[in-house]
């Protein structure tokens, strides 16, 4: 992997960042827990770990930033019984249907092929 610092592969980097959900199939995402805003960290090491509002989750990842291409491998999730799991089921089906990216700003899109983004996410200060 090229280790180049250019200022466009610097914005585009998406690895070693927090994101924070904020949209979900165009929808904007209804908190139930203000404390536990859904998130997706994605380290350097090519591992994710995030939260859904109420169960945490976690994998590996592959990503071929030339061509902005990512898989998420199934991995583990805790299985908290919560009142409403609906936003954290679309956005655990998000992350593992997801192929590509794209970045506008602090804003980090997951796509599937041509169609609207399934989901997206501002980075998390």
């Amino acid at each position: 992997m090229c280790q180049q610092t250019s200022s466009s592969q610097a914005s585009t980097d998406i690895t070693g960042k927090t994101w924070r959900l904020v949209e979900i199939n165009g929808q904007p995402i209804k908190l139930v827990n203000q404390n536990r805003h859904p998130y997706l960290s994605l380290d350097k090491e090519l591992r994710y770990s995030g939260h859904g509002g109420c169960n945490g989750i976690g994998g590996t990842f592959q990503i071929n930033p030339e061509v902005m291409r990512i898989k998420f491998n199934q991995g583990m999730s805790t299985m908290i019984a919560c009142d409403d799991l609906e936003t954290e089921r679309l956005f655990v089906n998000a992350i593992l249907s997801a192929d590509n990216y794209s970045v506008n700003g602090n804003i980090l899109s997951l796509n599937k092929a041509r169609m609207a983004p399934l989901a997206k996410f501002i980075l998390q200060e």
